[in-house]
């Protein structure tokens, strides 16, 4: 059965998914580029943002490649909130955005936006299609599936999709990266949220020399 799956989402030993004062020019916030620095340097994401024609032995493996390998694999649609398409804020502005990421996208797959104002579908290169959706989290979790097919759906955050799909107890896992960096301050991904009495426990740990690798599951 497909299931919607939070991958390599990276938080601050003290609990936080990205740090403060959010922009263009620092979408993840004040030091939530920190959070990250395990993934950057691992053979799946130089092969994912790198070149054109990446280098096949480019990049770490090891413990914290298999994980960010693992968060690709059987993925047939993804659900993104709308500040991880754009930094702007209201109505969609003419202003020719179409995400992070360039031309061609790392996703290759359709990604559905949650957003609170309709938009046409942006067809973008490699097979990635960004549709955006006004309806709320258990449509576009809906429509992901019908897209995904057999495959199961990734949640790609940020932090406050990810609260709204885990007190709605549609998360089935949720792979976290704890940094050894503290932030406090920002967007706490578990203020006010019970996760053992949702029914999640812990089913896998894994330590590398960067970060914590934690992976919850829902009973």
């Amino acid at each position: 059965m497909s299931k919607l799956r939070v991958n390599c989402f990276s938080v601050s030993v003290d609990g936080y998914g990205a740090g403060p004062h959010q922009s263009l020019e620092a979408p993840l916030g004040q030091g939530g580029l920190d959070l990250h620095q395990w993934v950057f340097p691992t053979k799946t994401f130089q092969q994912m943002h790198g070149e054109q024609v990446p280098d096949a032995n480019a990049g770490t493996t090891g413990i914290d490649d298999d994980f960010a390998r693992r968060g690709m694999i059987d993925v047939g649609a993804w659900v993104l909130g709308r500040n991880m398409f754009t930094p702007s804020r209201g109505p969609w502005p003419a202003d020719g955005w179409k995400g992070w990421w360039g031309p061609n996208p790392p996703y290759h797959v359709p990604v559905f936006v949650l957003s609170h104002y309709a938009r046409e579908p942006l067809e973008m290169e490699g097979g990635t299609t960004f549709h955006f959706v006004t309806e709320g989290i258990e449509v576009a979790l809906k429509k992901a599936k019908v897209a995904a097919g057999k495959l199961d759906v990734r949640l790609g955050g940020g932090v406050a999709t990810i609260r709204q799909y885990l007190r709605a107890k549609l998360l089935d896992e949720l792979h976290l990266a704890v940094a050894p960096v503290v932030l406090g301050k920002g967007e706490h991904l578990f203020e006010g949220i019970d996760l053992a009495s949702l029914g999640y426990r812990v089913s896998e740990s894994k330590t590398s020399e960067r970060v914590l690798h934690v992976v919850f599951e829902r009973r």
